[in-house]
């Protein structure tokens, strides 16, 4: 596996995304949704403007889970079906590089775009932040920020692994936002009402373990147990378990996220 191969791919990736302005849209984007959700999610409440950085990272939490992992899928569903259908998938593996060298380079490109897009649309918040809270805030915020992108390339992850199964470009943007329906609105709906239906006689014991089978609900559980006040405010002090409370644990299942799909996806290219 040459490095310089897959540099070379991610490099011309990347440059597809900036020469379109896909990163610009997405940065703004996710400015304006987080300004109006900081200053304005209290509303309800009677009150407008920064609360609390527990309160604030709490309400973005929700914006995150609803929005990135459908900016990922809809950014890498035709990662490699794309290819294919252009016809120029042929020719890339026809040139001195192997499928792994390809598969590798087109999802650090996207990686890198998304990664650029997501850090850009929170730039302004962590300025305001730093302002208002001072490092204090601004250590947890960054810690969000940084656990924020590990939910987008895991949801990338899972867009190239639909992209190779998929053979047209129609059927895996179905998929796409199949998966985004069922990790993102489904998924916990099923286990609440499973763990409804029986009176809580089945899955009460891992109900909080079955999470994990989902990556958005592993980004809620890191954010909320990062600080007491937003695992109050969520309401899962008493759901999950204290073996789960640990950042570096939640980080590797996360991890976990983001290589499984790319080998599940390598091994059906190969």
């Amino acid at each position: 596996m040459e490095t310089i191969q897959i540099l070379t791919l991610a490099a011309k990736e990347f440059r597809d995304r900036i020469r379109n302005r896909w990163v610009l849209a997405v940065a703004i984007v996710f400015t304006v949704f987080s300004l109006v959700i900081t200053y304005f999610g209290g509303a309800q409440q009677g009150q407008v403007g920064m609360r609390s950085i527990e309160f604030i990272i709490a309400s973005l939490v929700s914006l995150v889970i609803y929005l990135i992992p459908l900016i990922a899928l809809l950014l890498g569903f035709d990662a490699i079906v794309g290819e294919r259908e252009r016809g120029s998938l042929d020719l890339l593996l026809a040139l001195p590089i192997t499928r792994l060298e390809l598969l590798l380079g087109k999802y650090l490109g996207l990686a890198a775009a998304l990664t650029l897009s997501t850090l850009a649309g929170f730039a302004l918040m962590a300025v305001l932040l730093y302002q208002q809270f001072g490092w204090a805030g601004l250590y947890h915020y960054l810690g969000f920020v940084f656990s924020s992108v590990l939910l987008g390339l895991a949801f990338l992850s899972l867009a190239v692994f639909m992209s190779v199964l998929a053979r047209e470009r129609t059927r895996a943007s179905g998929l796409a936002i199949a998966l985004w329906f069922f990790f993102v609105l489904v998924f916990d709906l099923l286990l609440l009402g499973g763990l409804v239906a029986s009176g809580g006689a089945y899955g009460g014991d891992i109900f909080a373990y079955l999470l994990l089978l989902n990556p958005a609900d592993v980004f809620r559980i890191l954010n909320v147990f990062a600080l007491e006040d937003v695992r109050s405010l969520y309401g899962l002090a008493s759901i999950v378990p204290p073996a789960l409370a640990k950042p570096w644990l939640m980080g590797s299942v996360m991890l976990g996220w983001i290589i499984a799909p790319l080998a599940l996806a390598r091994w059906r290219f190969k």
